[in-house]
């Protein structure tokens, strides 16, 4: 900025701007020299850029476009945020939910019949990574209570070795998994199957296997009659629904296993390494018997595998947004490098060249990028770090419920921000805005100062 102190050299090239220019020069002169140290040791292109950024222009729809892309940019960045913090908490909730009824590892055997299973329990329960093991027998049955009727998935487990291996004991509503005694027949239900069959704790219910057995009458299910001493609640209609859990003995009994099991299930100190400790158990068990090895990750494959691409899509999608609103920063400086047409032939006079005038324009381009993805990071993280607040009283005021419990897996609307998704998302909205610089600020680096004072 040397050339802003001689205002006499700007007369003597400029003729019908010279007052003006030679003004201009002058205040901005004085302006540097009462204190304003940082902008006086800003670099050229940078000062100017941000002059042209703060300067209240006379055309007021150059001002009205750079609002409007940055509002775009806020809104598309803080919609990534949220959105994808929204998808994070569904696939991290859905996980917990599945994993507090469901295994990290299962071993079952043939026509999951496993008569081994207390020597199995044995061989896994040191295996690296193993935490506990405990066995269970799955089974279909039907429970009535009266005249109502649902059919449930009926598990038999030992309740000691079960809270090593599930986390159903912290999700009690009533009674204790403790109560399931062997020989007293009784039966803990999930919370919606208990309010479906009507009972409370203290009732009994009638549970028929569908193995029926052979009578002079013909063929009849097995019944037996069990008692509710406790009720779950996992958060999980596909479980409080469906699930019912007795005594491994009581089952064994109903549905005559004897001392046969369904399979074990296995608790790992990482779940994430299922698929790992799946493979190397395989391998340890090899010629030891015929055993079937199973982890979560492939029984409930689907639901992650979902969650996972609509992710991907959804951050596509948006980041088309982000893109939209980032290349109106084009049509916004083109219309400033038309307006400053003037400005640009005096700085290319006094020796600017043509690379610093293409910088200017950038870093005017660039700032409205940057004011715009830091107020919707900003915004965003707000919303996803109290949207269990904020989605509770949209739907308390306007009576409405977002997630039906009889129709999604979740009913609440979770949220897990990731601070390297918002790394991401910032950096890839500044990219963006920095691209729809380039053709604006190379077209200003290209106008002839000739040209363009030939009718000033």
């Amino acid at each position: 900025m040397q050339f802003a102190s001689h205002p006499i050299m700007v007369d003597a090239v400029l003729h019908g701007n010279t007052v003006n220019f030679s003004i201009w020069c002058v205040s901005q002169a004085f302006t540097l020299e009462c204190g304003m140290d940082f902008f006086r040791h800003l670099p050229f292109e940078l000062f100017v850029g941000f002059r042209y950024t703060r300067a209240k222009r006379h055309n007021h729809f150059i001002s009205f476009i750079s609002l409007t892309s940055m509002v775009g940019i806020g809104l598309g960045v803080a919609a990534l945020i949220i959105v994808l913090s929204v998808m994070n908490g569904f696939q991290n909730e859905l996980r917990n939910r599945i994993l507090g009824v469901a295994a990290h590892l299962q071993i079952t055997g043939p026509d999951n019949n496993l008569k081994d299973w207390k020597k199995l329990v044995m061989q896994v329960d040191g295996a690296p990574h193993v935490q506990a093991g405990a066995p269970y027998i799955m089974a279909q049955g039907m429970l009535s209570y009266g005249q109502s009727v649902q059919g449930a998935i009926i598990r038999g487990v030992l309740p000691d070795a079960e809270d090593k291996v599930a986390e159903l004991g912290s999700h009690m509503r009533s009674g204790s998994l403790t109560d399931l005694q062997p020989g007293e027949f009784g039966v803990v239900l999930g919370a919606e199957l208990a309010q479906a069959l009507g009972v409370v704790l203290g009732d009994k219910v009638v549970l028929m296997a569908p193995q029926g057995q052979f009578t002079p009458t013909g063929v009849v299910p097995r019944i037996k009659q069990f008692k509710v001493v406790g009720v779950f609640e996992i958060g999980m209609y596909e479980y409080d629904s469906g699930l019912a859990l007795v005594h491994i003995e009581d089952a064994a009994k109903l549905y005559r296993m004897g001392d046969s099991v369904s399979g074990v299930r296995l608790k790992l100190d990482d779940l994430f390494d299922a698929p790992g400790v799946a493979r190397q158990l395989g391998q340890h068990l090899m010629g030891k018997g015929n055993y079937y090895i199973t982890d979560w990750t492939q029984q409930h494959a689907n639901f992650f595998r979902a969650i996972q691409m609509e992710k991907r899509v959804m951050f596509i999608i948006l980041a088309l947004i982000v893109a939209v609103a980032a290349f109106n920063i084009v049509s916004t400086l083109v219309m400033a490098v038309t307006d400053k047409r003037a400005d640009i032939a005096i700085m290319r006079t006094f020796g600017a060249s043509p690379s610093s005038i293409m910088q200017i324009f950038i870093v005017q381009g660039a700032l409205i990028g940057v004011i715009g993805t830091v107020v919707g990071a900003c915004f965003g993280v707000l919303i996803a770090l109290n949207i269990d607040v904020i989605v509770p009283f949209i739907e308390h005021t306007l009576g409405v419920q977002f997630l039906a419990k009889d129709v999604y897996y979740i009913s609440d609307l979770p949220s897990k921000l990731l601070w390297s998704d918002v790394t991401v998302i910032v950096v890839l909205s500044f990219i963006l805005s920095l691209l729809a610089t380039l053709y604006p600020s190379w077209r200003a680096a290209r106008i002839n100062p000739a040209e363009a004072l030939r009718y000033e």
